[in-house]
């Protein structure tokens, strides 16, 4: 799904968010976008595949892109870069270890617990798309947004795939 301007106008009436309202919700999605990193590299260290290895590294990547963007933001508009991911985030990362130490770690256990944590992010871009944010806020975040959504449907056509094998 597209996020334009025209779209998320006609959602979003009234006055803009002010500066601490902004930093929230760009903080929000700073965590989201560490976890994606945490747990894409996390998902890398436990495949045997190569490509999917890379794969995995380059996601991490982009969403370390992501949050960098999205500090600079946050400083911007005056405010403190939240300083980690999630708990949730956390606790997901540390089954994907603990299903990898036990030798659980199939492709397609690690592509269903990478695509649970593409769902978690693309909901909270839909949910920070929903504010009311400044045009320059609301750029960055709907072009993060198509990423979630894009890797969210790698992942997922991956995972169909790894299925469809075993």
């Amino acid at each position: 799904m597209a996020y334009t301007e025209a779209t998320t106008d006609t959602l979003n009436a009234g006055p803009i968010l002010a500066n601490d309202e902004v930093v929230d919700v760009l903080n929000d999605l700073l965590e989201n976008s560490r976890d994606g990193e945490y747990g894409f590299r996390a998902c890398a260290e436990e495949v045997k595949d190569p490509a999917a290895k890379q794969l995995f590294a380059s996601r991490a990547e982009q969403c370390r892109k992501a949050g960098a963007e999205l500090i600079a933001l946050v400083t911007t508009y005056s405010g403190t870069p939240a300083s980690g991911g999630t708990t949730s985030g956390a606790l997901h990362r540390g089954w994907v270890h603990v299903k990898g130490s036990l030798g659980a770690n199939s492709e397609l256990s690690i592509l269903e617990s990478c695509e649970r944590g593409e769902d978690a992010a693309v909901a909270r871009y839909r949910k920070a798309m929903k504010q009311n944010l400044p045009a320059d806020v609301r750029g960055v975040i709907a072009m993060q947004a198509e990423g979630a959504q894009r890797n969210h449907d790698q992942i997922r056509d991956l995972r169909n795939a790894a299925r469809a094998r075993e």
